[in-house]
């Protein structure tokens, strides 16, 4: 039986795989051409303005905000738009009723995002050596935390991938919701710059945990203490999974 998961599981993962990797120029392209934007705009000509933020260059400050910002992206799309093409041309129920559980079924497409987001992850962090050294506090933290916001969003883009009724709907949220969190999530800059009224309001933003987390991983040195960037992404990833788990097991917006 174990084998018989695993082979699925696997399947499901590949598929996943080869469907970014046969469009590489439009999945992994696009995001290290906008960060090296941002690394040209906001290093380069706003960095030497604004000088050093908690004691680094801005450009060293910026870089891990760039990095957890293309993960992010990266995962949510990755998994939103596939899981609902699945549902449009109505191959997700081949998998439904598949001799599988639905854990395998979350994975499988878990693993695709994730292995996106990690491939987006290092080619802008190789895009950064370009301009800045690459310096870290901490390789176990820098692991983990771009890890788990990796599953996180994927579990994201799944349930917005469940929900979805059109093409319009998989991209409402992106463009609405997760672009502007991720903006105001302290990417361009630290939240103990912001007036105390801003810094309250910048902490219900769960964003902001994963940033000053993984910066942390990166420069260490946070606005947020570390245990509470991980609490956040422990507590979001089990909250998402028995969501996902839920809607898929009972077929609610999949069986017609």
């Amino acid at each position: 039986m174990f084998n018989l998961y695993f082979t699925a599981l696997k399947s499901l993962a590949v598929k996943e795989t080869n469907r970014y990797m046969r469009i590489w120029i439009q999945t992994l392209v696009p995001p290290v051409i906008t960060t090296s934007l941002y690394f040209v705009i906001f290093g380069n000509l706003i960095g030497s303005r604004v000088g050093q933020v908690g004691g680094f260059s801005y450009m060293e400050f910026i870089v891990p905000g760039l990095i957890m910002m293309s993960v992010i992206t990266s995962s949510y799309s990755n998994v939103s738009s596939s899981f609902f093409s699945q549902k449009f041309q109505k191959n997700i129920e081949e998998i439904l009723i598949a001799p599988v559980p639905t854990h395998v079924i979350i994975w499988g497409f878990l693993l695709g995002g994730i292995g996106r987001s990690i491939l987006v992850g290092a080619l802008v962090t190789l895009v950064s050596l370009f301009f800045v050294p690459l310096a870290v506090h901490s390789w176990l933290l820098v692991v983990l935390t771009l890890l788990m916001t990796a599953i996180l969003f994927s579990l994201a883009g799944l349930l917005n991938g469940i929900f979805a009724q059109s093409f319009d709907d998989v991209s409402i949220i992106p463009t609405f919701v997760l672009q502007p969190l991720t903006y105001l999530g302290g990417v361009f800059y630290a939240i103990s710059m912001l007036p105390p009224f801003w810094q309250a309001i910048s902490k219900a933003n769960p964003i902001v945990y994963m940033i000053s987390g993984f910066r942390f991983g990166f420069l260490g040195t946070t606005d947020i203490s570390v245990m509470w960037s991980i609490a956040i992404l422990i507590l979001f990833i089990v909250v998402l999974y028995a969501i996902c788990w839920y809607l898929i097991d009972k077929g609610r917006g999949l069986r017609s």
